[in-house]
């Protein structure tokens, strides 16, 4: 009333308020009256006895508390830096309407909880616990050690006393060692934390937590040394760098992070198992059932050790450099040696440093100078009609092309231009997508946001995991020597043409080099976006690493197809547009894992477009896909296999298409009946295996023709047959999965095995690049 009647006088008299805020002391007064006639109001409504006890350390007390008493029990603590005080909470089983109320008052910092402690889950379930152990916050000293004063309140609003153990104690290892493991327990109601100190001279640190078992799940979090901490079930998300673990968890911890140069080592067992891929459990559906959550204890160690210094960055980055470059001097070199041939006469202009094998289907000019004229049809259409051309004796590839080369040129550079578009357009949003995913890594510390190997994890930057993106360099490094290569081939080629070489008008295959620079710059690509995927890998963005080995797979079989049959290959448009349907069953095999309904639509798409595919080899493009296609279907089977059993006309291209039928019918059927989690890796398998497939049968039939492959091609094909199985060891290596959860992941996790810097799928990396480059050689010779 007062302090209206003040307020009130501001607008009576200007003096008089002025007067009434000029009196300080007055308003102070009236406020402690106030408070004090509440207080007086709260001691008359409800009388509390109030007792402050000196506590001792390592003492049990028992006692009992009701809403009439009040306990606080004062502990002398000499803080350490080495040092910590861990307080123990027992209390006897009772509701949770009325629970006891703790509260921890320290010189800077207070910690609070209740007991029974309530812990939500999975769709905010509840459990109890009435066992709590809770490790108080280490305020930073300036001094070794400093004596403070601690005290623990315990209060509750029950009127029925409710008995209580109560028990401080100190922790002598507090502070971790380095490269020194110490074992502890944990359980929902009793983290732990540590904590570690950066030595003199190191700069980062890997931390390593283990276990034996794989449940109950646990968290595992790193964050800077201030108060609170915050180590329960429910808050360890808020703060710092963290993440979910089974039987394995690392963290790589920079020194520039922490001003203090220190952290905390936080390990959290949850109160579900369902975030590391374990069973919910049985789950009361009445309050009145709910019981005490149970023992969820766990053991486990924990280990910090140095991580790398910038020494092995260094070497890391010059090594995989050395291994690209070897690659360029080797083809220097060759060139070099092939150029000094030339000038020998030893081969014509035409030929390549990488063709090793006599020209496939060329033309010896001795036979056909004694090939009489009459040997073949003579007729003034034999240049323009293609089945009267393969009337003649003795065919070479250029007599089957009977399309103007230079249509069939730019038909070919379309394929290029067309991936060099897709690349443009498919990688910048991929880019961007992979920065954010990254920023919010580093923004919320949330490290199950991405599947990295955390044990061979090398941080640079902004990058978590550096390593993983330097080992794609070799993709793009090799796949700009191809294109170069190419280049050198089309100049030369170009040349000939100029000069009217004969060998380069007529015989061998007829050169367009569209496709040979659009699988260049397929590689390429595939090291870009496998470096973006590996910038942040998880389950939503898989394809982003596989999208282009689709295509490399794809390009790769009709370039073969285009050696024999020039003609009849498939425009870039309806090419790309096959390619782009693979990567739309990509992305919703992504979300449709699992599900039957789309497992039988695909698997029924696959066996519809094998068949179809195989009656447009069989009959060399020369069918049509109308609305008399049935009738055509029915009159053939009546005329080949009714009235008359007539074999195929073309065995060896139907005994390619049966194979290939079974392969792909047996793939569907593996699909449709163990239904993969990894579908984008089965797609793949789906294309490396029919790739495999024709270019076996492409050899074979060379050799039944005739046509030799020379010694140098011949251990092109061998060493790269040699490379790929050691690729493929080490991509099956397995270092994390996305088709299981973070912490399942992490239980594949290993170390690195090459100068500190590597693991297994960097390996992959360096060993599929070459292997992808040696085929691509071998491609351009066969």
């Amino acid at each position: 009333m007062v302090l209206r009647s003040c307020w009130k006088s501001r607008h009576k008299s200007r003096s008089g308020a002025a007067d009434c805020l000029l009196r300080p002391g007055w308003t102070v007064l009236l406020w402690l009256c106030v408070t004090l006639v509440a207080c007086a109001s709260g001691v008359v409504g409800e009388t509390k006895n109030v007792v402050q006890k000196d506590a001792e350390f390592d003492v049990t007390y028992n006692d009992t508390v009701t809403s009439e008493n009040q306990t606080i029990y004062a502990f002398n603590h000499t803080v350490s830096r080495n040092k910590g005080v861990r307080v123990s909470v027992d209390v006897s089983s009772q509701g949770s309407e009325s629970p006891i109320l703790f509260v921890v008052r320290q010189k800077q910092a207070v910690l609070s909880f209740q007991v029974p402690l309530i812990l939500r889950g999975l769709y905010q379930r509840k459990y109890p616990y009435n066992h709590l152990g809770r490790t108080l916050c280490q305020p930073p000293t300036r001094a070794a050690s400093e004596t403070q004063y601690f005290f623990v309140d315990v209060s509750t609003l029950s009127s029925q006393g409710t008995n209580y153990q109560l028990r401080v104690s100190r922790v002598e290892s507090f502070t971790l060692q380095t490269d020194k493991k110490f074992s502890f327990t944990a359980s929902p109601s009793q983290p732990q934390y540590f904590k570690y100190d950066f030595p003199d001279g190191v700069d980062t640190v890997i931390v390593k937590v283990s276990s034996d078992t794989n449940f109950p799940c646990s968290v595992m979090s790193i964050q800077d040394i201030q108060c609170p901490v915050y180590d329960l079930d429910n808050n360890v998300a808020f703060i710092g760098m963290y993440q979910t673990m089974t039987k394995k968890g690392a963290i790589t911890v920079q020194r520039k992070d922490f001003p203090s140069y220190s952290f905390y080592v936080v390990v959290v067992v949850k109160t579900e198992d369902e975030a590391c891929g374990g069973p919910l459990p049985y789950y009361p559906l009445r309050p009145d059932e709910l019981t005490d959550a149970g023992n969820r204890s766990k053991v486990l160690d924990v280990v910090v050790s140095p991580a790398i210094n910038s020494e092995v960055y260094v070497m890391g980055m010059l090594f995989c450099l050395g291994i690209f470059l070897s690659f360029y001097l080797l083809t220097l070199l060759v060139a070099c040696l092939e150029n000094k041939r030339c000038a020998n006469g030893n081969l014509t202009a035409s030929h390549h440093v990488l063709a090793a094998t006599n020209a496939p289907g060329r033309c010896d000019h001795s036979e056909l100078d004694s090939v009489e004229e009459d040997d073949y049809d003579t007729l003034d259409d034999i240049d323009s009609d293609k089945n009267i051309v393969r009337t003649k004796k003795f065919l070479c590839v250029s007599d089957l092309a009977r399309k103007d080369k230079r249509i069939l040129s730019k038909k070919y550079q379309i394929y290029f231009w067309n991936i060099a578009t897709i690349a443009v357009f498919y990688a910048l949003p991929v880019i961007q997508l992979v920065i954010t995913y990254q920023t919010v890594v580093n923004v919320t510390g949330n490290q199950d946001i991405c599947y990295y190997n955390f044990l061979c994890a090398h941080p640079l930057g902004a990058l978590s995991a550096f390593n993983n993106i330097l080992s794609n360099l070799g993709y793009v490094m090799l796949g700009l020597l191809f294109l170069l290569i190419v280049l050198k081939r089309d100049i030369v080629h170009n040349r000939a043409l100029v000069r009217n070489d004969v060998n380069a008008l007529e015989c061998g295959i007829p050169k367009h080099f569209g496709l040979f620079y659009a699988m260049g710059t397929a590689l390429m690509m595939e090291g870009l976006l496998s470096a973006c995927y590996h910038v942040c890998p998880n389950y939503t963005n898989f394809q982003f690493d596989t999208s282009f080995m689709y295509m490399i797979a794809g390009l790769c079989m009709l370039k073969l197809y285009q050696k024999r049959h020039p003609d009849i290959n498939a425009s870039a448009y309806t090419a790309y547009a096959c390619l782009a349907a693979v990567i739309f069953f990509s992305v919703l095999g992504v979300f449709g894992k699992g599900n039957m309904v789309f497992w039988i639509v695909f698997s029924v798409i696959h066996i519809l477009a094998t068949l179809l595919l195989s009656t447009q080899l069989y009959y060399m493009g020369r069918w049509r896909l109308d609305s008399g296609v049935l009738r055509r279907i029915v009159y053939v089977i009546y005329t080949d296999c009714i009235r008359q059993c007539s074999g195929p006309m073309y065995i060896d291209r139907m005994v390619l298409l049966v194979m290939g039928n079974i392969v792909n019918w047996s793939l569907a059927a593996y699909g449709l009946i163990k239904t993969p989690n990894d579908f984008a890796s089965y797609l793949l398998a789906i294309a490396i295996c029919n790739l495999l497939l024709y270019f076996a049968f492409y050899i074979i039939m060379k050799l039944r023709s005739g046509e030799r492959i020379q010694c140098l091609a011949l251990v092109c094909i061998l060493f790269t047959a040699v490379v790929w199985g050691f690729a493929l060891y080490f991509f099956f290596q397995g270092l994390s999965t996305w088709q299981k959860t973070p912490a399942e992941s992490r239980e594949h996790n290993r170390d690195c095995i090459l100068l500190s810097f590597f693991d297994d799928h960097d390996i992959w990396h360096f060993l599929s690049s070459i292997a992808m480059f040696g085929s691509f050689l071998v491609w351009t010779c066969s």
